[in-house]
């Protein structure tokens, strides 16, 4: 696995790197980094891709964004401008997971030419959020969304070594036997440790969920998203991430053009490319060979 930098979109992006042949986009989230994908790049490398797996925007080693922007569209375009850097054609796919899904599902519905095939796992389309807003369970669930609106957040979450974090890696993970999140527990605060790179990913809820605009026809992030992929989309989720049930995975699934599918992994949490990683990348590779 190779480890370098490109400039795409004004940011210098720090990636991975894996395989030669069509480009693999890889897209992680928050608080993750890149190397929650080490088990799949191997995987779509000997499928013949280049996988590749950079860290967002704001998380380190990329740079900080100059204007401090964490707004989807600017990680839509990172995503759109990374494929135009690296050399991308209309083989190229693309696959995200929290951020990095919202990312994947704005990039490949505003660039279509540009990813032939689609993978999003564990963040919904936009549109199926609202079946579960008043849910007091999933409330609960996202309570980080609000928590990170507050100014204290930048002094509580470094505290005993990021140990909201660690919190945050149990809260979400499934029931999966022997599943071990420290490696990447560890890769996801590195990745937030300076303060400059914190700012950056507790910006991504207070730039896209901002309290005064989200929930109101002001809510910029729900307008950008509001499109769906036109290329075959594969679809996956934790059993145990209640955002989605297996009726609203149907949903999706028929919302979403000829060719996608979608799985429910049973006893997985939200971190599917971890804890179950030889199911995750059976589905994919099928996904992506049919």
């Amino acid at each position: 696995m190779r480890h370098k930098h490109v400039t795409a979109n004004g940011i210098d992006f720090a990636y991975l790197e894996e395989g030669e042949g069509p480009l693999a986009l890889l897209l992680h989230g928050f608080p993750e980094a890149p190397s929650m994908y080490r088990h799949l790049m191997p995987v779509l490398a000997e499928a013949g891709y280049r996988a590749v797996a950079p860290a967002l925007r704001g998380f380190a080693p990329t740079q900080v964004p100059p204007d401090g922007s964490m707004r989807i569209a600017d990680l839509i375009a990172d995503a759109n401008s990374l494929h135009e850097e690296l050399g991308g054609d209309a083989n190229a796919v693309i696959v995200g997971h929290d951020w990095g899904g919202f990312a994947t599902w704005g990039a490949a519905a505003h660039a279509p030419e540009r990813w032939s095939k689609v993978v999003v796992a564990d963040v919904p389309p936009v549109r199926f959020y609202d079946r579960k807003a008043t849910d007091p369970v999933q409330i609960h669930k996202n309570s980080h969304f609000y928590f990170f609106q507050m100014g204290v957040a930048d002094q509580i979450v470094p505290v005993n070594d990021f140990a909201y974090l660690d919190w945050l890696w149990r809260h979400w993970s499934g029931s999966v036997p022997g599943f071990d999140s420290t490696e990447d527990r560890q890769a996801g605060k590195d990745a937030l440790r300076a303060p400059a790179n914190l700012r950056s990913g507790l910006g991504l809820y207070r730039d896209n969920f901002h309290p005064e605009t989200f929930g109101t026809d002001r809510w910029t992030m729900g307008a950008v998203l509001a499109d769906l992929p036109t290329q075959p989309t594969l679809y996956l989720h934790g059993s145990e991430d209640p955002v989605v049930d297996a009726r609203t995975l149907a949903d999706i699934v028929d919302a979403l053009p000829a060719g996608s599918d979608g799985a429910l992994l049973d006893g997985v949490g939200h971190f599917p490319f971890l804890e179950q990683p030889e199911e995750v990348n059976r589905r994919i590779l099928k996904f992506l060979t049919a």
